[in-house]
């Protein structure tokens, strides 16, 4: 039997991260991104974490993805429960984690074909 690793060079991966970028399939990026398996979205506000509001949680509701991982900067952070409710009760689990496990993280649901979407913040 022979195997061999299929690869859809069309999907979107994140290829480096910084403390002051990302890059996404080689293209740096130096502001908050937003990123699926099939495109890249610049049009989400927050600039930092502590800007963060309902809204930009209600964001995601529209792209129904199995899992929205926040990469939350250089650390860890969890925003408060309420801004993101809406997601809660669309069955979407978040994920809050820094920015570069949540590159990683990412890459690897990719490859696995979940419906994921990454919000990064610098």
């Amino acid at each position: 039997m022979a195997l061999h690793l299929q690869t859809n060079t069309n999907q979107k991966l994140f290829t480096g991260h910084g403390a002051d970028y990302i890059a996404i399939n080689g293209q740096r990026f130096q502001h908050p991104m937003v990123v699926t398996a099939d495109g890249v979205r610049s049009d989400w506000a927050p600039s930092s974490f502590d800007e963060l509001t309902a809204a930009h949680f209600d964001y995601f509701l529209e792209m129904k993805p199995e899992v929205l991982l926040l990469g939350t900067g250089a650390k860890q952070r969890f925003a408060r429960p309420e801004l993101f409710s809406g997601l809660i009760r669309a069955g979407i689990s978040i994920e809050f984690m820094d920015t570069p496990a949540a590159c990683r993280t990412y890459n690897i649901l990719v490859a696995e074909d979940r419906k994921v979407v990454a919000a990064v913040l610098l």
